[in-house]
């Protein structure tokens, strides 16, 4: 990943760090108070919390699974070591310009997010749009040389329908924002299919269509805890538009979805029976969370399939791969 060209754009914002004279760019908050003296390092690490690690890693499991599975052979090293760093470059770089366009509610959301590098002081708006563009350019261009035009596109849609149709209309316009932008966090088993093969079969159009309905219940699932910092800022989130019984209704149809689509990868997917025993477990406790967090709610259940719900994709990637693995060896 290249950081060099990022961060001597983001030269202003280092500057202002350090000397401690606020910007007045992010709206509602003209003065961010700074630590003097930081340190190179605090900004290093500033650049990286704005490309958020935690959501590259959930992305970057569903590409892995796909390549893994898209042929026979597995697939040169070289290949999967530049598709996941291209990847996790696509998806920083996404989640770096999403910051940019979501610094003004940042400041309002409350201590969690008025932590974040640009309310912080720590990165100037300029410096984490230019350190975004540049990661996102890269990443198309780099699967575009060394992988194929398919996955580089696809790569490229996937930037687009997050910073343009997601952060920059649906996020701040509908409580449908999750379920029409998830699409984005969706696309990665795509990418990772075409990166090996170059086309794409019915099994990766089933894993994107397992990813887009996993996303509405995992998401729902956070917004539940936090809808009163979304209504602070007046983002349409579901829970604050509709409600928090509409929200854990939906979260149990979406759930359902979601199981029947993991389900058709043993019907029209290739995978096998391990894959459907394993599939039927994870996702009918996945279920049972849903229907208890709507039937007797609370914090700590809205918590716990938040968590389980990274756990679900993460094991269904692990039993799919093994599935496939199993039966050519």
């Amino acid at each position: 990943m290249t950081t060099g060209s990022p961060l001597i754009e983001a030269a202003p914002g280092v500057i202002r760090a350090a000397s401690n004279i606020p910007e007045n760019s992010v709206p509602g908050n003209p003065e961010v108070p700074t630590a003097e003296g930081v340190l190179f390092g605090d900004i290093v690490k500033a650049y990286l919390t704005l490309m958020k690690p935690k959501v590259i890693v959930l992305l970057e499991i569903p590409t892995l699974a796909a390549m893994l599975i898209a042929q026979p052979e597995l697939p040169a090293w070289w290949l999967v070591v530049v598709t996941l760093l291209a990847g996790a470059m696509a998806a920083g770089g996404s989640a770096a310009i999403n910051c940019f366009v979501d610094r003004d509610i940042d400041a309002l959301m409350g201590s969690r997010t008025q932590q974040r590098a640009i309310p912080a002081g720590l990165v100037s708006p300029s410096g984490a749009l230019t350190f975004g563009v540049v990661l996102s350019v890269t990443a198309v261009g780099l699967l575009w040389a060394v992988a194929n035009a398919l996955s580089a596109f696809l790569t490229a849609v996937a930037i687009f329908i997050y910073v343009a149709i997601y952060t920059l209309w649906l996020k701040r316009t509908t409580p449908s924002n999750i379920v029409l932008g998830g699409a984005a966090g969706a696309i990665p088993p795509l990418i990772g299919w075409a990166a090996v093969t170059g086309d794409l079969t019915a099994t990766p159009w089933l894993l994107f269509a397992l990813v887009f309905f996993w996303t509405p219940p995992h998401f729902w699932a956070l917004s539940l805890l936090i809808h009163q910092q979304y209504a602070r800022a007046r983002i349409p989130m579901l829970p604050v538009v509709r409600g928090e019984p509409e929200t854990r209704r939906q979260i149990v149809l979406y759930t359902l979805q979601m199981i029947a689509v993991s389900l058709l990868l043993f019907g029209f997917g290739g995978a096998g029976v391990i894959y459907l025993a394993g599939a039927a477990l994870l996702g009918g406790y996945f279920l049972y969370l849903a229907v208890d967090l709507m039937r007797v709610p609370s914090s700590a259940k809205a918590s716990w399939l938040f968590h389980y719900s990274m756990i679900y994709l993460t094991a269904l990637c692990v039993v799919i791969v093994a599935d496939f693995r199993i039966a050519i060896w």
